[in-house]
């Protein structure tokens, strides 16, 4: 073993050399899936593939490049821009040329902008490159629309227990300092991975690392110390899911400070700001509500600032913003306003609006009466005249019930003026 060998990650020293060697992702690559496909026809199309870290994106983009014996290029959109595309797709063009196809694998393809995605736009739709995007975001609402409909999107799964099996038992085969090592219960390491394959073996390697010198066998409490001393934050894993709902439920808490802290961690992290912004706007209206309207305009303006100006100065706009949302008044009325009227409408499919308040744009839907009998709210005192909006079916049913903190509490006395009958037949 070289000593680059003997330095390098245990993942990267067992990577896998052919794609028969990949685990876990057999729907994609199996007899008959669809990369499995385009190996046998040798002809490998621009993709996107998604999945959360560790399941081998990076090593399946290096083994289609291997198999259709295709230049490889990687770079990463965290430290690459525009200039290393443009001169990797004038390589890809000049190769074209001579017939021959250029792999471009663009690592956490989600952290390019617009303007850098519409970059490689020319290059796939003339096939001057084939482009490999890797991200663990969901395509949909990070690749621009134009460059996803001229790629395949691909799901990388989470390696699931027979797959981290048939790792453990590849590093135990392939490295030589496991040999004579026992690990006293498999299942806690696979447990500690959470899907995660390059997870599982930095902290089977640093928990090997916390043996004294002649101890054989790998405890649990090995295991403990070597992944937590990793100080890992994974954006698709427990950990984010875990942090975003300290989060979320600290701002609904009315508590700052907790607030400010998870924002912290999810930043020192490595999370996307966007992703905190767009979370920031949905509890401004699930939690917020119209106790205080303005919340969902600063947070909408919060994720807007944040996209433009771009880390790090986005943490104190992102700062400001979680410290408007935690301290301003709260209510759910509207969140669960939707949720009754969805129930409603799910168990009322077949039902229909009035005639009086349908549309009527031809002469015969007028005279079956589309329109007929209805009044102009506006024709009226305070531009308002009490007449029925819900199905017959429904009438009476109340959906909204504003609290009395804040705004909401000037909504609920104008509701009850409104529609006092109908209020009051909700209170009892």
């Amino acid at each position: 073993m070289s000593r680059s060998e003997q330095i390098s990650p245990l993942a990267a020293r067992i990577r896998p050399t052919s794609l028969v060697d990949v685990l876990g992702q057999d729907h994609l690559l199996g007899p008959g899936k669809p990369m499995r496909r385009m190996i046998e026809t040798g002809r490998l199309r621009s993709m996107i593939l998604w999945g959360p870290p560790g399941v081998g994106k990076t090593t399946v983009a290096l083994l289609l490049a291997q198999e259709v014996d295709a230049p490889f290029h990687r770079l990463s959109a965290v430290s690459s821009g525009i200039k290393d595309v443009r001169e990797i797709i004038a390589e890809g063009k000049a190769r074209a040329e001579d017939g021959q196809h250029l792999v471009l694998f663009l690592d956490e393809i989600h952290r390019f902008n617009k303007a850098q995605q519409d970059a490689l736009l020319p290059a796939v739709e003339e096939g001057w490159i084939t482009l490999i995007g890797a991200t663990t975001e969901n395509p949909s609402f990070e690749v621009i629309r134009p460059l996803l409909s001229r790629c395949w999107v691909f799901t990388l799964n989470p390696l699931d227990s027979t797959a981290l099996d048939a790792l453990v038992d590849r590093a135990f085969a392939m490295e030589p300092r496991l040999g004579g090592i026992e690990i006293e219960n498999r299942e806690f390491l696979k447990h500690l991975s959470g899907g995660d394959g390059r997870k599982l073996l930095a902290g089977l390697e640093l928990s090997l690392d916390l043996l004294e010198q002649g101890e054989t066998l790998i405890t649990d409490q090995h295991l403990r110390t070597g992944f937590s001393s990793r100080q890992f934050y994974d954006k698709a894993g427990e950990a984010h899911y875990d942090i975003i709902s300290a989060f979320i439920k600290s701002m609904r808490g009315s508590d700052p400070d907790g607030a400010l802290f998870w924002l912290a961690r999810m930043l020192e992290g490595g999370e996307d700001p966007l992703y905190i912004a767009r979370r920031m706007i949905i509890l401004a209206s699930e939690d917020i509500g119209n106790a205080d309207p303005y919340a969902i305009t600063l947070a909408t303006n919060v994720f807007l600032a944040v996209e433009r100006i771009g880390m790090p100065e986005g943490r104190i706009i992102l700062a400001q913003g979680v410290t408007y949302l935690a301290t301003a008044l709260k209510s759910n009325a509207s969140y669960r306003a939707i949720d009754l009227a969805t129930r409603d409408a799910r168990q009322h499919p077949h039902l229909f609006p009035p005639l009086y308040i349908r549309n009527a744009p031809t002469g015969l839907m007028k005279s079956l009466g589309y329109g007929k009998g209805y009044r102009y709210a506006h024709n009226y005192q305070d531009g308002f005249v009490e007449q029925n909006y819900l199905p017959e079916e429904l009438l009476g049913h109340v959906y909204y019930h504003p609290t009395e903190y804040g705004r909401e509490g000037k909504i609920a006395e104008r509701l009850k003026e409104l529609w006092p009958e109908r209020y009051k037949k909700a209170e009892k």
